[in-house]
């Protein structure tokens, strides 16, 4: 048979199939709000209930055709997964309040369509709300290149609310006409391939991966690989958790059988496949390199040397998922001075712990639970442990604790040269030398010992020549009648 009829022949064993749709915008522009609004008004009720959250991808009807949509997160620290979501889908919604206009979350997401070169359609949103201005709206997205249709360009865009729902069937209609002019098809008889949107360990279930197919028929029992990972579908699930014999495009699934963690984004492909054919490009090669765990020591604990801690701050990286653990430590990367020793998904045990101790790490959990021998270990070798189940908070936590390592400006130190007598309750009589700015009556200072704050105390008295003295000055001698509870030593430090 002549190439020209193997094309005709592959060409009309093509079937149409579903969009594949990224919602993408700023942070509180309401992309979650929507998302719920399609979902709950468009899924079968009993259906809706039974969508599970960690599958992060569902499929609605709209007039009898289905439309998939990837529920990506919002924060900015997650661009490389929007990014990642924007590449696998067909189709994207920028959604833009007409409260805010153009916010630089927006313009990272139009940076992101535009590399990808993915169709998109713009949602401005929330104009429910007083005063809302689309006119603006329109001219900051023309400022940011997008030239919606009616103002030069041919960019389609619908005025909804996610709230009330006003226009969003218009805007589900616009998904509908684009998928119709992309002419999204897929070939049955293909070997199945798709993209790894998602992948955790399930302490229930194991290895579990979600995925969107792409072409052919992805079928239980099929061999499955990525280029980090292979496997053999032992359980395929569709969005809502049910099990099924097999998924075409442009269905979610959720798939048990990969015997080691493939990487988010990376594309998989069902049957004989060599290596060869699906090692990642240059840049995802370099990427993945980049993301290789530290030099491991005894018992897979990574080497920390004495030089590569100093003068950092050490974190150990838990999350639920890998898609969140990737987030979290993309965050931690852009803060100077901080090093993290580790990463990796599920829940924090004793293991952590015990590495966070020899590290002298702070532990942070997205999603996470603490066992509880972790906890208490925690607890008697004063190990800091940060969890919370929103990346605002972490963030907010994470920040709090490094402002605490930061070296606090000095502006006056005193040297403890002389101990007088025993400590009279919580009074004790020393002498010492101003090395920098000047000491009064009444101040209070923290106590540091070979340069470790080890509590803080109350001058109530100084004097200078055997005479009382309201002020002491730099490279002078003086006596001090400190109110403390510290014991202090010949050679402490009095700052402030």
């Amino acid at each position: 048979m002549s190439e020209i009829q193997n094309s005709q022949l592959n060409t009309q064993n093509l079937l149409p199939r579903p969009p594949i749709v990224v919602i993408l915008g700023h942070v509180d522009h309401g992309k979650t709000t929507l998302l719920d609004y399609i979902r709950k008004t468009n899924v079968v009720a009993k259906e809706a209930g039974g969508i599970t959250q960690s599958i992060g991808a569902y499929d609605i009807t709209h007039h009898s055709k289905l439309i998939t949509f990837i529920d990506t997160p919002g924060h900015e620290a997650f661009s490389k997964m929007r990014a990642r979501g924007a590449k696998v889908a067909d189709l994207a919604i920028l959604v833009v309040a007409a409260d805010e206009g153009v916010k630089p979350q927006t313009k990272e997401a139009i940076e992101i369509l535009k590399e990808s070169e993915t169709p998109f359609i713009v949602a401005i949103n929330k104009i429910d709300k007083p005063n809302v201005n689309i006119e603006r709206t329109k001219q900051e997205l023309m400022q940011a290149g997008v030239l919606l249709e009616g103002f030069g360009g041919n960019i389609s865009w619908q005025a909804i609310s996610a709230k009330t729902g006003q226009g969003v069937n218009e805007l589900l209609d616009l998904i509908l006409l684009a998928a119709e002019i992309e002419g999204l098809t897929y070939n049955p008889s293909a070997k199945a391939n798709g993209v790894i949107i998602e992948s955790k360990m399930d302490s229930r279930r194991g290895l579990t991966v979600v995925a969107i197919v792409k072409d052919g028929i992805l079928r239980v029992g099929d061999e499955i690989a990525t280029a980090t990972a292979v496997g053999k579908v032992k359980i395929l699930e569709n969005f809502l958790g049910e099990r099924v014999n097999e998924l075409s495009p442009s269905s979610p699934a959720l798939i048990i059988g990969f015997e080691t963690m493939p990487q988010i984004g990376e594309e998989f492909f069902s049957g004989k496949v060599e290596l060869v054919e699906i090692q990642p490009r240059g840049e995802e090669l370099g990427e993945q390199k980049s993301k290789l765990p530290p030099t491991v020591g005894v018992g897979g604990q990574p080497v920390v040397s004495d030089r590569q801690a100093e003068q950092k701050i050490n974190f150990l990286l838990k999350a639920d998922v890998f898609g969140s653990l990737e987030a979290l430590s993309e965050i931690i990367k852009t803060i100077s001075n901080v090093r993290i020793i580790s990463q990796s998904i599920g829940d924090i045990n004793d293991g952590d712990v015990k590495l966070a101790i020899n590290t002298k790490a702070i532990i942070v959990g997205f999603k996470t639970k603490v066992s509880k021998a972790a906890e208490n270990l925690a607890k008697a070798q004063n190990i800091k442990i940060i969890t919370s189940e929103i990346i605002y908070e972490l963030i907010k936590k994470i920040e709090e604790e490094i402002e605490k390592f930061k070296e606090p400006e000095i502006k006056g130190q005193l040297e403890i040269l002389a101990v007088f007598g025993k400590k009279s309750g919580k009074r004790q009589v020393v002498g010492g030398r101003v090395l920098m700015g000047n000491f009064k009556n009444n101040l209070v200072v923290k106590i540091q010992r070979q340069e470790q704050i080890v509590g803080q105390g109350k001058i109530l008295n100084l004097q200078k020549e055997k005479q009382d003295a309201n002020q002491v000055n730099e490279g002078e001698e003086c006596g001090i009648l400190l109110e403390t509870d510290i014991l202090i030593n010949v050679g402490d430090h009095l700052i402030y």
